[in-house]
This record gives C-alpha cells, structure tokens and sequence, in this order.
C-alpha cells in the first residue's frame, strides 16, 4: 500500500513538472505583455517591474498602421467557413467510405491515405498556377475550395475510423423504419460522432487560425491578412519593435483558440479516446 503510494506521488510530480516546464513559456508571453518595451529583454523577472496595459493600447490602435480588429475580422473570415465546409466534406467522404461499397473502394482510399505522405512543397506550386488562373488570389475562396473538396484526408481517416465502430444494425433499424441514406446520416451517425467531429473542427481551428505560410502565398492585400501575417507585418513596418505590443496582439490572439478548446474539451478528449475502437 506505502509502495503504491510512493510511485503515486512521483507520477504526479512528475506531471505537474511537466505541466510547469511546458506552461512556462505562455506564462511568460502572458505576463510580458504587461512589461515596458525596454524590461521584455533586459530583465530574468518573470513578474514586470511595473504592470502596464500600454502594449495592449498601443497594438490594438494600431498595427502596421491598420487596426487590429481587422486582422481578427479576417482570421474570422477565414477560418470559420473553412472549417465548417472541412467537417461537411470530410464527413460525406468518410460515410461514404465507411458504408458504402462500390468499385475501386479500396483503390481510392489507399489513394486518400496516400495522399499524407505528400509535403506542402510538392503541391503548393500546382496549386498556385490554378488557383491563379482562376482568379481566386488575394481571396479566401483558396481556402474555402480546398475545405469543400475534402482536400486535407486526416480528417477523412479520422471520421472514417470512427462511423466503422458504429454498429451497422442501427442503420438497419432505421432503413425498416423508413429512413433513407442521408437520414441515416444526418440523424445516427452524425449525432452519434460529435467526439471525433469536435476534434476535427478543433484541429483544423488552430491549423488555419495559426497557418502562416498560405496566406502569405495567397493573399497580397494588407486589409485582408490574418493575424498570423498582421502579427509579422508589424516587426517589419517599425525599425524600432514594438515587442510589448506585439506580444500583447499575440495573447489577444491566442484568446479564440483557447477558450474554444476549453469549452470543446471533454469532446476532445473523448474522440481522441475512442476514435478507431471497434463496438
């Protein structure tokens, strides 16, 4: 009993060590957004000498000479359609593949895993040229296309996992009592999936909420950036960084994301959970 006791405690020193070595860095960035320009990098205190909220004025009026509010308008833009269309598309395809059989079913899901294996740097250029000569730059519609065609299979593999641990008695239940294909769907399957539905549209939040890269590839308007890109485009408009500003737009930033995954988070854990186990 003593012995169980023992290993007890380690296990959860060892976690909450954990726990503070890898929450360090947000307190710091937290805590650094109330501290003067000049004490970020000439002072080890993790407390500011003097708390201020000056860098929070300062980086919401203005960043690169465009507001703040701006820049979270268009992440908003971006990324709450994307999102939705990612969890249609992929749930569509993934019922498909878990309960339907048709030719070539094997073929084109080998293909649809495959397709993970491809770096960003491989078809980043093909789809450049196409989404160029259909004049969808400087537009989310890039986004927006690659979300509705299911474009991203992770979230394809991980609904599929999970509609094959359905039980496919339910949906025969259902088929007797009338219900069609796309009831089926919409009224067992889907309600049935919230789990894994909620990790997939927590995933692709922080993915296209934080994605710098293609924006930047995409989108030349300053008024239609990101925050990602608004945060970067601010160090290089001063010569003279304004690094508490910055930090404090990253913390504002940073907000969405957290307290949609504190509310999403029992779904979250669940799908991770359960995602792939058989009934």
């Amino acid at each position: 009993m003593m012995k169980k006791k023992i290993n007890s405690a380690w296990l959860y020193l060892i976690v909450t060590a954990t726990a503070v070595i890898m929450g360090y860095p947000l307190l710091w960035l937290f805590l650094a957004a109330f501290k003067e320009n000049t004490e970020i990098f000439t002072s080890v205190s993790l407390l500011p000498k003097s708390f201020t909220l000056q860098g929070f004025i300062s980086g919401w009026k203005s960043t690169a000479a465009i507001p703040f509010s701006v820049f979270l308008m268009n992440s908003c833009k971006m990324v709450v359609p994307t999102v939705l269309l990612t969890l249609l598309s992929a749930s569509l395809v993934a019922y498909g593949f878990s309960r339907f059989e048709f030719r070539g079913k094997k073929l084109l899901f080998t293909v649809m895993l495959s397709t993970m294996m491809l770096p960003n740097t491989v078809i980043m250029i093909p789809r450049y040229i196409l989404f160029n000569r259909f004049g969808w730059l400087n537009s989310y519609i890039p986004f927006y296309i690659m979300a509705a065609m299911a474009s991203n299979p992770f979230f394809t593999y991980l609904l599929v996992q999970f509609f094959r641990g359905i039980p496919t008695t339910l949906d025969e239940a259902a088929y007797m009592d009338g219900a069609g294909k796309w009831q089926i769907l919409i009224k067992i399957i889907l309600p049935l999936a919230k789990a894994p539905i909620v990790s997939a549209l927590l995933f692709q939040t922080v993915w296209t909420w934080n994605d710098f890269f293609n924006p930047l590839l995409y989108i030349d308007r300053v008024k239609s950036y990101p925050v990602s890109l608004g945060l970067r485009l601010a160090i290089d408009a001063d010569s003279a960084v304004n690094w508490n500003s910055i930090i404090a737009m990253t913390c504002v930033s940073l907000l969405p994301v957290i307290i949609l995954f504190l509310c999403m988070q029992k779904y979250f854990v669940q799908g991770i959970a359960t995602t792939g186990m058989k009934n």
